[in-house]
Order: structure tokens, then sequence, then C-alpha cells
């Protein structure tokens, strides 16, 4: 069995060919936020994207009658369920892109700029 190196992810055990402002800058409180933040936001819409998909088939499963009601003279109501489930997860796709063009990618450019003054 290998070991389990312990710390960062982003560490190895060992790492010695990391440059000293490397180093500093990947140990700093501000990295750690940012990586931080941006786990959090993933996981946040992750969990979002799986109540959705998982709660539609979980209702196809429990409910099978609500969903074959007709809606019109050859539309069931499962059928714009299931196309609100795909836009959803478009949504939260942008919702994604927003976030980390706005406030990610500029924490990200601020880091790197730190590092470059270095």
């Amino acid at each position: 069995m290998l070991p389990v190196p312990l710390g960062p992810p982003w560490r190895a055990p060992g790492d010695t060919d990391v440059q000293p402002s490397h180093r500093q800058l990947l140990d700093s409180p501000d990295f750690h936020r940012l990586v931080r933040r941006r786990l959090r936001v993933s996981l946040v819409l992750t969990a979002l994207l799986f109540l959705m998909y998982y709660g539609f088939i979980l209702l196809i499963a429990a409910d099978k009658a609500f969903l074959s009601r007709r809606i019109g003279e050859v539309t069931t109501l499962g059928i714009p369920l299931a196309a609100t489930v795909i836009l959803g997860a478009w949504v939260l796709t942008a919702v994604y892109v927003i976030w980390a063009n706005r406030w990610y990618d500029a924490d990200v450019a601020r880091l790197r700029q730190r590092l470059d003054s270095e």
C-alpha cells in the first residue's frame, strides 16, 4: 500500500522542484481561500444538478401517473418537465461561467500578478 501524503493535494511529498516564490503563493491564505471558494461553488452547483436530475428520475419511478397526464392533445406533463431539467442544467452551467468570469478569474489574475511581481 502506498503512503497517503499529508497536506494539501497540490503538494507532493518531497516536492523540491517548486520555486520558493511559487511555494509561498501555494501556502498563502489567499490561495487557500480561492481553492475553498471554487470547491464550494462547484459542490453547490453539482448538488443542485443532481437534485434536478435524480429528482426527475425519482418522480418517474414514484408517480408515473402524474407525469403521464395530458396537457395537450398528445403531450404529457413529463415532456416539459424533462425539458426543464435540461434547461436547468444549462442555467447552472451559465451560473458557473458567469461566476468564474467575474470573480474567480479576477482572483486568479491577482494571484498571478502577485507572483510575477515577486
